[in-house]
């Protein structure tokens, strides 16, 4: 680590700093004393149906309990304990607790499937987990021997109080075991180089991996990450991504705790567009996928009017042109001048009221943001930022600033990381929050970490004027039998822009010539069918496939040659994590789609010759 790393990376007197924190129990402890009134949490009570505030001693009292309740299922420093909750101060209790025990925590995504998470709890070795629902710990039973390890199990939301053993498993109820506690031990003297937490990686290729993160490597990043946008006293945060997710957990949990800020846990996707105006949040963290959704139901709102189409076009392109000048790389025009006032008022007030209408930041990560969702999102004044990380440097490496932002690159390197691209134009990171290494996988900790510190992404990259360009995977670039390269995400990207087209994965590794795997929105391909006079329930038609590949092609008018589609697989039923085929977060497991439709994709190369397409 050089000096410069070490130092501390924000100077503001209100945000808590790594070095001063120590250790996450160390951070929350300040924050606590800093602001004991202040509003920590906010969640939405269903029952009474509003929304609750939690303050600092609130919180830290309910901690107090899980850390008693810990302290009577005699567990050791070092052991794991698992969470599988959705997004709320019982995950923040437990965690926070489980760090002041000098416990490790696994985070499990509530919304992946029985067979993954039972996967994760035996692979990390965890004694204890925390469960939503009986439901899950039922979905869970038909794995048990893939966790021997696992002895206890609290259960939120059950129906039974008393404590049930089965196949030599604890069960009890979350109420039960924080009303049967006493005061709470003396907390665990740990280090800042000790292991807080296995961050499991999406495993979109193979198992999941344990990222090994310490405490110091979560508060460093968190720290230099709040240089770019420091959180505030007054910020209220929506969390929206689940906090399993490393960029959730650094960005929008112990980033905030840093500012004394407040958090707001939303309910669901499907209650997003309400609780942003009810929360009305300072500051958001979410994947593309999540700005994509905001985009379309822009673009639907006016898709009923010629007139407000236009309008909004106009006010998009205006509205960049002012961005541009405030980034200093153009000037805004006698246009942007005259009318933006009224373009504002009549076009982008409504859309960023509909965000809650007090965002200073919206931060996007995950996997690139499509281009043109941020130039109608920043066009209309959503000041949108896009970031890049991976869960092994804890997670961010570099992000735009609202000041210092470049749509289409990821940003500039955090203050005291290192970027370089090796020969092969792979981007190598050297960070101070490195990883310690993968859980139990020593091999694959030495792929990743060279001996002198540096991480291979996986990713292609460019770096210009300092910033970092994101150009695709390593491992997923086809290379054509004529012996072209092709980024599969960027076709895929283009292919999906289409509402048609709702999934895609681009085949051809060693082949010819590209093909698709592509899953049809229903309700668009319902209408295609209908107003083409095709069978909607055979896709894969003659007639259908050659519509739908008439459709694709001009999609692709910007790629190379070699770089379009001959022929498509078309799919009605969408891929899904209960099916295996997308990760927790969202993105497709390539291999296994592959795999799972290895006849289908044999047949497409496999046609005549004479009617097959030619690749140029």
């Amino acid at each position: 680590m050089t000096e410069q790393a070490q130092q501390p990376v924000v100077r503001d007197g209100n945000v808590v700093a790594a070095r001063e924190a120590g250790t996450l129990w160390g951070l929350f402890c300040e924050c606590v004393r800093r602001c004991p009134v202040g509003i920590a949490y906010r969640d939405y009570d269903p029952v009474a149906g509003n929304w609750c505030d939690h303050t600092w001693q609130a919180i830290a009292a309910r901690v107090d309990r899980f850390r008693a309740a810990l302290a009577q299922e005699k567990l050791e420093a070092g052991d794991r304990v698992a969470i599988l909750l959705p997004n709320g101060i019982d995950w923040v209790c437990l965690d926070m607790a489980a760090h002041a025990s000098g416990l490790v925590v696994v985070a499990l995504y509530p919304h992946d499937n029985a067979a993954s998470n039972a996967y994760i709890l035996g692979h990390s070795g965890a004694r204890l987990v925390l469960l939503d629902s009986d439901a899950r710990r039922q979905s869970l039973r038909p794995f048990r021997s893939e966790f021997p390890s696992l002895e206890r199990m609290w259960v939120r939301d059950v129906g039974a109080g008393s404590a049930t053993p089965t196949s030599e498993l604890i069960v009890r109820n979350l109420a039960d075991v924080l009303a049967n506690t006493s005061e709470p031990p003396v907390p665990h003297p740990a280090a800042p180089s000790d292991l807080a937490s296995l961050v499991y990686t999406s495993g979109t290729t193979g198992r999941p991996k344990g990222v090994m993160l310490s405490h110091f490597a979560m508060l460093w990043n968190a720290e230099a990450a709040a240089a770019i946008i420091p959180p505030r006293r007054d910020d209220v945060f929506l969390s929206v991504l689940p906090l399993a997710h490393a960029f959730e957990r650094t960005v929008g949990y112990y980033l905030p705790m840093m500012g004394g800020s407040t958090v707001a846990y939303a309910r669901s996707v499907q209650d997003l567009r309400d609780d942003l105006i009810a929360v009305r949040p300072t500051a958001m963290l979410g994947v593309p996928l999540l700005y994509e959704r905001m985009s379309a139901a822009i673009r639907a709102n006016v898709a009923g009017s010629f007139a407000k189409r236009i309008l909004l076009q106009i006010a998009a392109l205006l509205g960049w042109r002012r961005f541009e000048a405030a980034q200093h790389r153009a000037s805004p025009g006698l246009a942007a001048r005259l009318f933006w006032p009224i373009l504002k008022h009549y076009i982008a007030a409504p859309v960023l009221a509909a965000f809650g209408g007090r965002l200073r930041a919206a931060i996007s990560g995950g996997a690139p943001l499509d281009q043109d969702v941020a130039r109608l999102l920043i066009g209309l004044s959503l000041p949108l930022v896009e970031g890049y990380g991976l869960t092994e440097a804890a997670p961010v490496v570099a992000a735009n600033g609202l000041d210092d932002n470049f749509p289409g690159s990821v940003g500039r390197p955090l203050q005291g990381i290192e970027v370089k691209l090796s020969p092969e134009g792979e981007l190598l990171v050297r960070s101070p929050s490195m990883m310690m290494g993968y859980w139990k996988d020593p091999g694959e900790t030495a792929r990743a970490l060279d001996p002198m510190g540096w991480l291979s992404t996986g990713d292609f990259a460019e770096l210009k004027d300092g910033r970092i360009f994101v150009r695709g995977r390593l491992r997923e670039m086809i290379v054509l039998s004529i012996g072209e390269k092709v980024n599969p995400n960027a076709v895929e990207t283009e292919l999906t822009r289409d509402c048609l087209f709702k999934q895609a994965v681009v085949v051809g590794d060693r082949r010819p010539f590209l093909t698709a795997l592509i899953v049809l929105d229903p309700d668009a391909w319902r209408r295609f069918a209908a107003d083409k006079g095709l069978d909607p329930e055979r896709p894969n038609h003659a007639a259908s496939k050659t519509e739908l590949l008439a459709r694709v092609t001009p999609l692709l008018a910007t790629q190379p040659r070699y770089a379009q589609v001959r022929a498509v697989h078309l799919i009605l039923e969408s891929w899904t994590i209960e099916a295996g085929l997308l990760t927790p977060t969202l993105k497709v497991k390539r291999d296994v789609v592959q795999k799972m439709f290895a006849r289908e994709i044999n047949a497409l190369y496999a046609e005549p010759p004479q009617s097959r397409p030619r690749p140029y």
